[in-house]
């Protein structure tokens, strides 16, 4: 409708200027757009506003001569779809339709199915989301699931849009952290053996070093009996990444994460490709030397100042394999690639954006989701994330206590941009005050009042993909209803074009919101059987959004609660 609109506006605009109404054919840049307010119409322009420049006239007066010349072309254009146009505040055009126009939305939901919402705004452009990436050094803990929930949204939400995406987790398996792994995991199994070694504090402290040195110690004792120091703490180290790693892998699966790939950091240096984009990057004069280091000009590219790539000691930094990692990335043909980093990261940004630039990519190719804190409450009052020294909250613990649902829908319910406070006791509460329990109890709901219609002999089965009897939908709550259904692609597209996935969860909770308001006013199953089917006909169509919603942010649909 959107379309057929703006199309109505244009050649308005053009027939205006040919009857000498309007002094210019050119058509600027303008919106067509849905009010926030209700009486403002379904549909509005500021077509006049932003031409008054080109047309050297009051938006006002552009605003009703458009009117006047679409008076005369609306029943071609829209046919008895459009119901009257008017001219509010400075000139702003609004449109309302009919009740007749709302209905063939009920039928596209049917038809389209699992793919209502779905766009090709994308134009299938290959997109990378890189997300969760934590160090193999110990367990997701409530903020990497925030992470985990977003990363994983917003690449659902992407492919839904119609881009071609591929999720990532980079593993961080080399340089000074898995040394540091390795020596926190060697000296606990020295002290389960009865050495009197004290433990820096700068190693890993959780409890879980202790388990997994006692596991190596039983699994693999023979091997470290005649392995030195720094034999045994490389074995130490690749058995604790390899367990936590699997951990992680774990924790992601319950938590209804999926990567495409899993991508080693460590394959970066054993396939000499660090090296590589290094020697690359010099010849490009680039990469120069100062003070025995290797330094990446990154100042000339917008950083604060330049940065080290190899140390005066000859080890490279984070910074090497980042250069590498991304460079690997465009060539694999991403022509897009979404990293989603903690907000502690936002200093990073500049230095990739730099390689990313320097390796003759631009800007706009790549992206960082920077996702803030999580305060955990319980009955409004914060839990203490850190129990003892090195013991956290894990996100083991909190899928455990709420289940994967509630958790995904909690971490969604705010934009990342700020932080979230997620209360355990709302998230597990039974009642439309817990977001998740909200929505889904829509679904559910729906389908118990399906059933019984088939019970009843009203319907022989309870998915059908035709309206019936469309045109008895027109009560205001039955229209609000269509009007939410309608703005499903909307909500999509916009979500995918901001990287934002909270948005989904804002239209899912209006949309959950219009169906409670309808359901509280006006019974589906009743005698009248015509206005029944209609109405079954409207429910089934939102079920079926509610759904293909969910299925975006990770969460389920319930048959039943």
């Amino acid at each position: 409708m959107k379309t057929k609109i703006r199309t109505m506006v244009i050649d308005a605009a053009r027939a205006a200027f040919e009857k000498g109404m309007l002094p210019s054919d050119q058509v600027p840049e303008f919106e067509v757009e849905t009010p926030k307010h209700e009486g403002q119409g379904d549909f509005s322009t500021n077509f006049a506003m932003v031409s008054a420049k080109l047309q050297k006239m009051a938006p006002a007066k552009i605003a009703k001569t458009l009117v006047e010349s679409m008076s005369d072309m609306s029943d071609a254009s829209l046919g008895t779809s459009l119901a009257k146009m008017e001219v509010a505040g400075p000139g702003f055009i609004n449109f309302f339709l009919s009740p007749e126009a709302w209905h063939p939305v009920v039928d596209r939901v049917l038809v389209q199915d699992l793919a209502f919402g779905s766009s090709t705004m994308g134009d299938k452009k290959r997109v990378q989301v890189e997300f969760v990436s934590a160090n193999p050094t110990g367990p997701l803990h409530v903020g990497h699931g925030r992470g985990a929930a977003v990363g994983d949204a917003m690449g659902n939400i992407l492919s839904f849009a119609g881009f071609d995406v591929q999720k990532e987790y980079y593993i961080n398996d080399s340089g000074r952290q898995i040394r540091t792994l390795g020596t926190s995991v060697w000296l606990r199994l020295q002290q389960i053996q009865g050495g009197n070694i004290d433990f820096p504090q700068d190693c890993y402290q959780g409890d879980y070093i202790r388990d997994i040195a006692q596991e190596i110690l039983d699994s693999r004792g023979k091997d470290l009996a005649d392995a030195d120091e720094k034999q045994g703490i490389e074995i130490c180290a690749r058995f604790a990444a390899q367990k936590i790693l699997a951990g992680i892998r774990s924790d992601l699966d319950d938590f209804g994460v999926r990567f495409d790939n899993w991508f080693s950091e460590q394959s970066l240096y054993d396939s000499g490709r660090v090296q590589e984009t290094i020697e690359n990057f010099k010849a490009k004069d680039l990469i120069y030397e100062k003070d025995g280091a290797l330094w990446f000009r990154t100042e000339n590219f917008g950083d604060e100042k330049d940065r080290v790539v190899v140390r005066n000691n000859g080890l490279t930094t984070y910074y090497a394999s980042d250069i590498a990692y991304h460079d690997e990335k465009y060539e694999r043909g991403f022509d897009r690639v979404i990293d989603v980093w903690g907000a502690d990261h936002h200093g990073y940004i500049k230095r990739i954006d730099a390689a990313v630039v320097a390796s003759g990519r631009k800007s706009e190719q790549f992206d960082v989701i920077l996702v803030q804190l999580v305060n955990l409450l319980r009955d409004g009052n914060p839990v203490q994330m850190s129990t003892r020294a090195g013991e956290f909250v894990t996100l083991k613990d909190i899928v455990d206590e709420v289940g994967k649902d509630a958790a995904r829908f909690m971490f969604l319910s705010r934009s990342y941009d700020s932080g979230l406070d997620f209360d355990l006791e709302l998230a597990k509460k039974k009642s439309s005050d817990n977001p998740v329990y909200y929505v889904q109890y829509v679904h559910a709901r729906i389908t118990g009042i399906l059933n019984k219609a088939k019970d009843e002999g009203l319907i022989d089965q309870t998915d059908f993909k035709t309206g019936i009897h469309l045109e008895k939908l027109v009560a205001e709550e039955e229209l609000k209803l269509i009007k939410q259904v309608a703005g499903f692609q909307e909500q999509v597209e916009k979500s995918a074009a901001t990287l934002h996935p909270h948005v989904i969860f804002t239209y899912l909770m209006a949309l959950a919101a219009a169906f409670h308001a309808y359901y509280n006013r006006h019974k589906v199953i009743i005698e009248d059987k015509p206005l029944c089917l209609a109405r079954l006909s409207l429910v089934l169509a939102v079920k079926k959004v509610i759904r293909n919603g969910l299925l975006l942010l990770g969460v389920s649909a319930p048959e039943r609660m």
